[in-house]
């Protein structure tokens, strides 16, 4: 009998979600970009690696250039039936040191890293001293004037709520819907020298996090009062250089939520 020489039939693609952590020192930021390195760009060559074809990965938000994760979240499709804790061993031999895969799982064909999120958790690690330890400098912004801790909390409580944070916002040169984002909560923890704003939300506007960390920031010198952030949080003027932007090195996106926020 002769062989048939039909081709089987392709198999069907399965849905992964994995979360991912990574030292954003050296990348541009998680988006692909032509001229520079980013974080999706090696993971999907690493998935590509294994797939052997070209694979799209989805991921929960952009981060900047510099901006760390612990644990960003995205999806894609293979259809190598690659066990998830397979996965996570296949992909990290590939991956440079500097971005892990923490976790892989499958995921229900309508889950999306971005749509199906609820909400972020980004932390913001400052640190208040005359001398910045070096191995520190890659994970801290440094500060060496004293800061009114108190000033500082009082300030972050006028960002909780659902407001337009315009003036908290760079132009990411692209329309907006909207400028409102709700903030679920914010506090300022310190520990020694440390101190980390810890901020989650619904969703966040370009450089937003950074906008409102550098505000505290001049509450906490006494160059703002704390009720400064409530006036333009109401009158919402444009962006100026009042409002400034922290440095990238101590944002980490912490958690990404998909179903209710913890209080």
């Amino acid at each position: 009998m002769p062989r048939s020489t039909q081709k089987p039939p392709p198999r069907p693609a399965r849905k992964y979600k994995v979360v991912i952590a990574y030292d954003g020192t050296g990348f541009s930021g998680w988006q692909f970009q032509e001229n520079a390195v980013g974080v999706q760009q090696v993971v999907e060559e690493a998935l590509e690696w294994i797939e052997r074809a070209p694979v799209r990965v989805y991921g929960s938000s952009r981060t900047d250039a510099g901006v760390h994760a612990r644990g960003f979240v995205a999806h894609f499709e293979l259809t190598k039936p690659v066990p998830p804790k397979n996965l996570v061993r296949a992909l990290n031999s590939r991956l440079p040191e500097s971005v892990r895969v923490l976790k892989a799982s499958y995921a229900k064909p309508d889950f999306d890293a971005r749509l199906s999120a609820k909400g972020k958790e980004y932390r913001y690690q400052l640190y208040q001293a005359d001398i910045l330890p070096p191995h520190l400098a890659p994970y801290w912004t440094f500060c060496h004037r004293p800061l009114d801790l108190e000033a500082m909390r009082r300030a972050a409580r006028y960002f909780v709520g659902r407001h337009d944070f315009l003036s908290f916002a760079a132009n990411p040169n692209r329309e907006l819907e909207t400028t409102v984002r709700r903030i679920f909560s914010f506090e300022v923890r310190r520990s020694g020298h440390r101190y980390v704003f810890v901020v989650r939300g619904d969703g966040f506007l370009y450089k937003q996090v950074r906008s409102m960390v550098g505000f505290l920031i001049s509450v906490g010198k006494g160059n703002e009062r704390p009720a400064a952030v409530k006036e333009l949080l109401t009158e919402h003027p444009p962006r100026t250089a009042r409002v400034e932007t922290a440095p990238s090195r101590g944002l980490f996106l912490w958690k990404v939520f998909y179903g209710s926020i913890p209080k």
